[in-house]
């Protein structure tokens, strides 16, 4: 089922005029969502992260745009019988119709999508770098927006020569995430991973693995710009979505890296899911 602006429609229905601007101009922000046993994971910090998104676009935010108001929209997308179930899902949104470059408004309409369920983590999962074109670290970048040209093209990119994902450079060349995630990097007991500054998304599971290790002494974790030469010398590597949670990078080139912290952090994660709000 797809839900738009709270009217629920089938997947397959069309639903939107050649004049959206998600289309024409990539004027959207969106937030990818895990559904678990008909609990929205990290939800508040979902809806905050998009009100952010949302007013740095100068959209205008409904006054019933609450927590719990999207929260009920989102699980009355899921059918009945998948209720019990992992979901992913997609919550859009996009200014009403309208307009060129400047808007007729900065009204929004809001779709509701199931984009997959239960994800898995791949066992082996390889990385190589993509050069052709640079992430801007500024904060923009930082946001979810529908200009996602550079990882479309980066996917691209790996499919063709048989990755399962690309390390994203900035302007500076310096390692900014993945396609679709965010990117850590472990050294004996230092844990690195690149700060907004660098152009990162500022993905909300990367929030909760830097909480989850600034609460544990056997390791540090640093902010900290990241060489693509130091991905080649790391003991670890792995990267970070709300779809996937964590998922642990075997190879990069021709270097195998093991993934046990990435696995222990996985744990200690699962357990942060259970006791979310």
């Amino acid at each position: 089922m797809i839900n738009y602006n709270g009217d629920l429609f089938a997947s397959d229905q069309l639903i939107f005029t050649p004049e959206n601007r998600a289309f024409k101009y990539g004027d959207a922000v969106f937030e990818i969502l895990k559904i678990a046993h008909g609990k929205v994971i990290f939800w508040e910090d979902h809806y905050f992260r998009l009100m952010a998104s949302m007013r740095m676009l100068r959209m205008k935010i409904p006054i019933d745009f609450t927590l719990e108001f999207l929260e009920q929209e989102i699980l009355k997308t899921i059918s009945p019988d998948k209720k019990n179930s992992i979901q992913i899902v997609r919550l859009n949104i996009y200014r009403k119709n309208g307009g060129q470059y400047l808007p007729k408004t900065n009204k929004i309409d809001y779709l509701i999508q199931i984009e997959q369920t239960d994800p898995s983590i791949n066992s082996k999962y390889t990385l190589d770098l993509f050069k052709d074109f640079f992430k801007n670290s500024d904060s923009l970048s930082n946001i979810n927006s529908n200009n996602k040209l550079i990882s479309t093209l980066a996917r691209v990119y790996a499919e063709e020569n048989e990755f399962d994902n690309c390390i994203l450079l900035n302007e500076r060349k310096g390692v900014v995430g993945v396609c679709g995630g965010n990117f850590f990097l472990v050294k004996e007991n230092i844990i690195k991973t690149p700060p907004l500054s660098e152009g990162c998304i500022n993905g909300i599971i990367r929030g909760k693995v830097i909480e989850i290790l600034l609460k544990n002494n056997e390791y540090k974790v640093v902010e900290c710009e990241i060489s693509p030469f130091e991905v080649l010398k790391a003991d670890e590597i792995f990267i970070t979505n709300s779809a996937l949670g964590i998922q642990p990078v075997t190879n990069y080139r021709k270097k195998q890296f093991s993934t046990n912290i990435s696995k222990k952090i996985s744990a200690s994660l699962k357990i942060l899911e259970v006791t979310s709000k």
